[in-house]
């Protein structure tokens, strides 16, 4: 432990003399012993002891002090390695040392290498995780039939459909309401899907907390570096509240606002209906071209308005780009709140876009490729391979943003360097 003494502790093996008498050195090897044990109840931690061996023992080397460490891997010898003896003194037994947390080879439960343990371990690891996904998945499906059954049971019921009629699930719109999704709001859907799926990509590098092959770093002097790929995620970040802001501009420009910002108080209602209405796979009326479902504008509203903030400002709380000079602010916003709340909204981005792929597909999928990638209002095949191509691009983006291709651009905006 750190300031503690070398260990094991020195003395047990002490430089054997011709003339020393039995006695004496019985009562040296107490005396060590007493001390080891002293040492290992006051600094409260299960240290190894020495103690003689029984009568057959190896002897000790004249003149030769024992020390030996730790082992450099788990389940390995102690470390350096005992040396041939070739001088021996008959009467000066070496201590042994035992511990309770690692085993000699000898005693290792373990027939195979450290390695071979190694890889064992590690197939054991993967096939809990598999089965606790296994178990989790089955969970959920039971959990979502069950939702389903009762879904469909509540449409019989005779206040349940008069709820229905009363607020079938979509709030009528303002009469100043445009029609349609223009070009411009396609082409922000495809940039908006291009910088998310990179931005989760390395998101989840950096949580997962990998050792960093290069790191970047600004040319001011005295700045501090980060790993490549923090680098990679705040720079598309910037990317992306660049595009989200030319969004919102165009957005209350051209008065599309209107069909993502709730505007009346029946939009809970409705959206409660069309949330009854997908769970029993009763679909919803759908005429995104024209007006989407309540529920659709609560989810849109809270992606655009409320998760996209969050994602921003917890994320800049969180870079380096926080300014270290600001103390009153980082104690009011700490950096825990800011890591609290950043994950909680990438899993909500996940499952946003989850459900919304699955809905577009299972509610009309080529009309509403057609809406998202080439706005028009039709069920030709136009809108699909538009799609399918704004795959292929998301697809190669994730497979080139290696270190390996995204040095040489950030070399453009500071200086990259190997560990």
């Amino acid at each position: 432990m750190s300031g503690g003494e070398p260990w094991p502790l020195g003395g047990a093996a002490a430089v054997a003399k011709d003339d020393m008498t039995s006695g004496s050195l019985s009562d040296s090897r107490e005396s060590s012993q007493q001390s080891a044990e002293a040492h290992s109840a006051e600094q409260a931690h299960p240290l190894p002891i020495t103690k003689t061996p029984p009568a057959g023992a190896r002897s000790a080397r004249a003149g030769s002090p024992l020390r030996q460490g730790l082992p450099r891997e788990v389940g390995g010898e102690p470390w350096p390695a005992l040396g041939p003896l070739t001088t021996l003194t008959p009467d000066v037994p070496i201590p042994v040392a035992e511990t309770d947390n690692l085993a000699t080879p000898a005693e290792s439960p373990h027939d195979s290498s450290s390695d071979s343990y190694s890889v064992a371990a590690l197939r054991a690891e993967r096939t809990t995780r598999a089965a606790k996904i296994l178990i989790g998945s089955a969970i959920v499906v039971a959990i979502a039939g069950v939702l389903v059954l009762v879904a469909r049971y509540l449409l019989d019921v005779p206040a349940v459909a008069d709820f229905l009629v009363t607020y079938p699930g979509v709030t009528e719109l303002p009469a100043n309401a445009p029609v349609g999704i223009p070009a411009w709001l396609g082409w922000q859907h495809f940039f908006n899907v291009f910088l998310m799926v990179l931005i989760l990509k390395s998101g989840l590098e950096i949580r997962r907390g990998k050792r960093p092959g290069a790191f970047w770093a600004p040319r001011r002097a005295g700045a501090s570096k980060v790993s490549l790929t923090i680098w990679f995620h705040q720079a598309v970040d910037v990317l992306w509240l660049v595009n989200g802001a030319v969004f919102i501009v165009l957005l209350f420009v051209t008065g599309q606002w209107v069909r993502i910002v709730p505007t009346s108080w029946e939009v809970l209602p409705n959206a409660a209906s069309a949330l009854l209405q997908y769970v029993s796979f009763h679909w919803p009326r759908e005429s995104g071209w024209v007006n989407y479902n309540s529920l659709q504008v609560l989810a849109y509203f809270t992606t655009v308005f409320i998760a996209a903030p969050l994602a921003a400002i917890t994320g800049y709380r969180m870079s380096a780009m926080w300014p270290a000079s600001a103390r009153r602010a980082s104690a009011l916003f700490r950096l825990e709140w800011a890591r609290a709340i950043h994950f909680p909204v990438m899993i909500y981005f996940c499952a946003f876009i989850v459900v919304h792929v699955f809905l577009v597909l299972a509610t009309g999928a080529l009309r509403n490729l057609n809406h998202m990638y080439a706005s028009r209002d039709s069920s030709d095949w136009i809108g699909f391979w538009l799609f399918m191509a704004s795959l292929v691009l998301s697809g190669a983006a994730v497979a080139l943003s290696r270190d390996v291709f995204i040095a040489p651009i950030a070399r453009i905006f500071g200086s990259v360097t190997r560990r």
